[in-house]
C-alpha cells in the first residue's frame, strides 16, 4: 500500500470505509464557496489524498482526476458528472445499477 497523508479507512478519507469513490472527493467540497472550480486548484490542494475504490483498491485524487477532460466547473453538478463519467469510462466505477436495486 503507497503512503498516503493520512489513512484511507481514517475521518479524513472514507469515513471508517463507509464512504467509496466519489463520495470521497464530494465530501472535500462545498458546493457555493467552492465554486466555480479550476480541476488544476483541486489537484494541487487534494491530489495525493487517497479515493477507495472499493474493499481493496486505492487511487489517488490525482489518479482520478487525471481522467476528467474538463479543466475548470462551474457549479457542483458539473465536477459530479463529469468525475463521475472519467470514473465509469476508466475502471474506477464499483457500483453498477443493478447493485443499486439490491
Amino acid at each position: 500500500m503507497s503512503d498516503w497523508p493520512h489513512d484511507p479507512d481514517g475521518e479524513k478519507g472514507s469515513e471508517g470505509m463507509r464512504k467509496y469513490g466519489q463520495a470521497i472527493l464530494a465530501k472535500k467540497l462545498d458546493d457555493e464557496a467552492d465554486f466555480p472550480l479550476e480541476k488544476s486548484t483541486f489537484v494541487e490542494a487534494y491530489g495525493d489524498h487517497p479515493v477507495r475504490l472499493n474493499h481493496e483498491r486505492v487511487v489517488s485524487v490525482a489518479d482520478v482526476m487525471s481522467e476528467v477532460e474538463e479543466e475548470s466547473f462551474e457549479e457542483i453538478i458539473d465536477f459530479h458528472q463529469a468525475v463521475g463519467r472519467a470514473m465509469r469510462e476508466n475502471g474506477m466505477w464499483e457500483i453498477t445499477p443493478e447493485e443499486i436495486g439490491r
